[in-house]
């Protein structure tokens, strides 16, 4: 199985590939699936604004789209500001954004379990590890749709 430490290298090798020339806030993500394999995404800005996506999201899309929304167990996010280089820099702990938290609720809802987030920076420094409820508590998914979550294996 895949250990934490392999999971936020992932995330932070991701966010290497962050394309953020507005904002210089490079963000990885990478998602540990339940057969140990790791799904990995990037921010991606736009010059409109509104259609820029973030690493957690292009990261879930991804899974998605090969067929494994529901098989996502655990979450890394790592980021923070880049050098004019695209190098990052930020020390700040990064957390999934508001839209991130329900479109991994989303996937984890799907697969019926909690998933553990753990959230850095781009240089390092402490890791905080969250469970998905305590980011987004009372969250509303598809059961409030009347669709039923299949259990996890």
């Amino acid at each position: 199985m895949t250990d934490r430490a392999t999971l936020i290298a992932a995330a932070r090798a991701a966010a290497l590939h962050a394309h953020a020339p507005y904002s210089r806030f490079a963000v990885g993500a990478a998602l540990l699936m339940r057969d140990g394999s790791i799904v990995t995404g990037a921010n991606v800005e736009n010059a409109s604004y509104g259609l820029s996506l973030c690493a957690e999201t292009v990261a879930v899309a991804s899974a998605s789209a090969a067929g494994f929304l529901a098989e996502i167990v655990e979450v890394a996010v790592i980021g923070g500001l880049m050098d004019t280089h695209g190098v990052p820099i930020g020390t700040t702990t990064v957390n999934p954004c508001g839209r991130c938290r329900q479109v991994l609720n989303e996937a984890a809802q799907m697969g019926g379990r909690d998933l553990i987030v753990h959230c850095g920076a781009a240089e390092g420094g402490a890791v905080i590890t969250y469970r998905l409820s305590e980011l987004l508590p009372d969250a509303f998914g598809p059961a409030d749709l009347g669709i039923t979550p299949r259990p996890a294996a």
